[in-house]
């Protein structure tokens, strides 16, 4: 959320939270902000300068993110602590890396691909054999399911030309073809 508002306007929050006599709940008030959100561009102005203000698109590696989740169990930070210590923007992230390392460890950790998955590729199928080398039973099970196949694409044709004649209030007329 803290992407909709320009740099220019968080340090204008975040001044007025350091030099005025107002509190922190007051200056969010007065912007019409969650108090939390001014408190987090606080912490993050403290710990960063204007560079922690920034917008800022990132993917963390799994080795980051067990270093975050260690030094916050160790030095006994909370989370909001961890995020503006190690300058992560994202909203409850460290909650989401704490959870899916205590369910599946350093593993649970790496980043997820996005995107498609990579197509596998099949072995080509081998060619049918020649119609001569083929039987006549074969042969003329072949052609049944193909007069199957040809008859109902044909009625599939047709229902689709009566429906769109409905639909434009006309009377279907004779196919052609």
């Amino acid at each position: 959320m803290s992407n909709r508002y320009d740099e220019g306007f968080k340090l204008l929050v975040v001044q007025q939270c350091l030099h005025d006599d107002t509190s922190l709940r007051e200056v969010a008030r007065q912007h019409g902000l969650d108090h939390s959100l001014v408190r987090r561009w606080r912490d993050r102005y403290r710990q960063h300068g204007v560079a922690g203000l920034r917008k800022q698109y990132t993917h963390h590696s799994a080795t980051f993110k067990l270093q975050v989740l260690e030094t916050m169990w160790r030095d006994g930070l909370s989370q909001r602590q961890a995020e503006a210590l190690f300058d992560i923007r994202e909203l409850g992230a460290i909650g989401r890396w704490e959870r899916q390392y205590h369910s599946g460890g350093l593993t649970a950790l790496e980043p997820k691909r996005k995107g498609r998955r990579p197509m596998t590729k099949k072995p080509p199928s081998p060619p049918p054999p020649p119609d001569d080398e083929r039987s006549q039973e074969e042969l003329l099970k072949e052609l049944a399911y193909l007069r199957a196949e040809n008859a109902y694409l044909k009625k599939l044709d047709a229902l689709i030309r009566e429906k769109g004649a409905a639909t434009r209030g006309k009377k279907p007329g004779p196919s052609k073809g």
